[in-house]
């Protein structure tokens, strides 16, 4: 679930030195995109600039990169380093735009950033994006950098072998950067084939550049991909392209002035940036490319014929930033939403628990939470006030409205540690002491209900939150998902590929072995091995039926059961929300795959097939 920025300059340097006062507009920018985009991926950040107008034998393409803690403020550091160095050796230039566009690196008229999220291929440099295919001509660089996975790249792969090529990786980035090169590269030639009867070689350059064209090259390029994607490219001469999967599966947003052209993968990041109104910000839609020619003319143009809309849902409950508008409601309404089945779990009895979340992105349906509370509590003193009449005494009435929900901050997070995405050998040493709780706060025999906004392999909650909640001696601990069930695979862009790990997934396999069901297990594995010679078109995801026979509510209880040790003494429960609840909060990003299990592309049945087998066969693996 990376992050993206890319800012086009539709100016000349000199406007912006002369309007905002420096020629580096364009890197100042470019740093606040992805310094608030650092929530979307802290395993590296790379960054790209293209300059215009420069003379043959100068670097027109800068690219820095880096792993290190805070990748971003790393290769910001580095790109004014280079840049104080290029003035302070030269003072007299410093106010001499048309200088420092030819002389000092990253200055430019195009820049690309990207903030990685690493699902797998490790945490090298050599995976960090952007990454660049170089060449002599300008129109035949290609720098590419993308938040996505791709279920086929075995088959984009292949594709590549077929035409001769002999890739250096198979990953997906490489693959699809080579994809999209094959098609420049075959384009450029046909130009080329038909103008040089007209030009000679040197003066066809400028004409190829301004001929090519994106659409086409994308059209050719993407049509046999499957996967989630918000891809970014810049070719060396100028042009620029962010493109949308046709299933809208992972966000992209744009704005566009008479100075500037911006796509980010969160639209209160551009407003920010910007200072703009939310409804400046415009969504690109699936299956389009915004398209930057070096002419400075830009586009949105249909790429693919787009799908039904299956936006990922976890986009709102989790990865992007809660101060965007409308996913600040969304998350509040999740809290809301499963308030029902939390006031069951208490029997009512709010005056003798605690509310309370774990922290931090599960403090907005935290606060949707309390309001829920506070509007139950509400209700409940209307009615003992109309049916006390006037036989209460007005202290009795002021007792009644002194009633409040008790919310308190309980779980505390001492350390840095992403539990939820760190590599997976290292997660169990980690967690055990992640977490802290505050003393004095919940009285003996109260209940605890603690909101979190998924869960997803329970290890947190097992080995260091359940546990530390219960030393401030509770009746019982309710911990609550924002989220529904997590019960299949990611296979867009989260690092959730593996379904031994969902603890959804391993109470359902429980309770086949419990209720002497366990020959499902056999019969879906069977079923998935058969599907493997069939084409993506027909492949049905077999992995519904492990889930089939029981009802939500049966699986959160061995949920519940599964997560509280020996040494637990309050009573545990864990609640998730509907699925039906998420839709209603939710209405716009339909993608629930990871609930349901309804993919929105082929190779997502696949793969989860794939996930199976693998489960089944004790393969620690991941199925694309």
């Amino acid at each position: 679930m990376c992050g993206i920025a890319m800012v086009r300059l539709l100016k000349p340097l000199e406007y912006y030195k002369e309007k905002y006062g420096t020629a580096f507009y364009g890197v100042n920018k470019m740093y606040l995109l992805m310094e608030k985009q650092h929530n979307r991926g802290q395993d590296g950040a790379g960054f790209a600039s293209i300059k215009f107008n420069v003379n043959p034998g100068s670097r027109y393409i800068s690219r820095i990169r880096s792993n290190k803690q805070q990748p971003i403020q790393h290769i910001f550091k580095k790109i004014n380093q280079r840049i104080s160095e290029t003035v302070e050796a030269n003072p007299e230039k410093k106010d001499d735009v048309a200088w420092l566009e030819e002389n000092t690196p990253f200055i430019g008229n195009l820049f690309l950033g990207h903030a990685r999220y690493g699902t797998f291929g490790g945490n090298s440099i050599e995976n960090v994006h952007p990454f660049l295919r170089q060449s002599n001509w300008r129109h035949k660089n290609l720098i590419v950098a993308g938040n996505f996975n791709m279920t086929n790249s075995k088959q984009l792969l292949d594709e590549l072998i077929e035409l001769g090529q002999h890739p250096k990786e198979s990953t997906d980035t490489v693959t699809v950067m080579e994809k999209i090169g094959h098609f420049l590269d075959d384009q450029v030639e046909s130009i080329y084939q038909d103008i040089k009867a007209d030009y000679t070689k040197k003066e066809a350059s400028p004409v190829i550049a301004e001929k090519v064209d994106i659409v086409r090259i994308l059209k050719r390029a993407t049509r046999s991909f499957d996967g989630g994607y918000a891809l970014a490219g810049l070719l060396g001469h100028g042009d620029a392209f962010v493109m949308r999967d046709p299933a809208g599966i992972r966000p992209a947003f744009y704005y566009k002035d008479d100075e500037v052209l911006v796509v980010a993968s969160e639209r209160p990041v551009i407003q920010t940036a910007f200072n703009l109104k939310m409804e400046k910000v415009k969504e690109l839609e699936p299956g389009h490319a915004i398209i930057a020619k070096k002419n400075g003319k830009v586009s949105v143009e249909k790429i693919l014929e787009p799908l039904e809309k299956k936006a990922c849902s976890f986009e709102r409950i989790y990865f992007s930033r809660g101060g965007d508008a409308d996913i600040y409601q969304e998350r509040k309404d999740l809290g809301v939403r499963v308030f029902p089945q939390i006031i069951e779990s208490i029997d009512g009895d709010i005056e003798n628990t605690v509310f309370s979340y774990i922290p931090n992105t599960a403090e907005t349906s935290y606060y949707g939470m309390c309001e829920a509370a506070e509007d139950f509590l509400n209700t409940q003193k209307t009615e003992k006030i109309l049916a006390g009449g006037k036989n209460l005494s007005a202290q009795e009435v002021s007792d009644i409205l002194s009633i409040r929900p008790r919310f308190e901050k309980l779980a505390i997070k001492d350390a840095k540690l992403r539990t939820f995405i760190t590599s997976d050998d290292s997660r169990d040493d980690l967690v055990a002491h992640v977490y802290d709780v505050t003393y004095g706060v919940v009285k003996k025999d109260d209940n605890i209900v603690i909101i979190d906004d998924s869960i997803v392999r329970g290890t947190t909650l097992k080995k260091s939150i359940i546990k530390i909640l219960d030393r401030t001696e509770p009746k019982k601990i309710v911990v609550v998902s924002s989220a529904p069930q997590i019960r299949y695979p990611d296979c867009y862009g989260i690092d959730m590929a593996k379904l031994g790990d969902f603890i959804a997934f391993r109470a359902a396999i429980e309770l086949l072995k419990e209720t002497g069901q366990y020959q499902i297990v056999t019969d879906v594995y069977n079923k998935c091995i058969k599907q493997r010679s069939t084409q993506d078109s027909g492949i049905k995801n077999f992995v519904k039926e492990i889930y089939k026979p029981f009802t939500p509510e049966q699986i959160s209880a061995k949920i519940s059961e599964m997560l509280k040790t020996s040494e637990i003494n309050a009573d545990v429960q864990i609640i998730f929300q509907r699925i039906e609840g998420l839709h209603a909060a939710c209405p716009n990003h339909k993608g629930d795959w990871y609930f349901t299990g309804d993919y929105p592309t082929d190779g997502g049945k696949r793969v989860v097939n794939e996930a199976f087998i693998n489960f089944y066969e004790g393969n620690n693996k991941r199925a694309y």
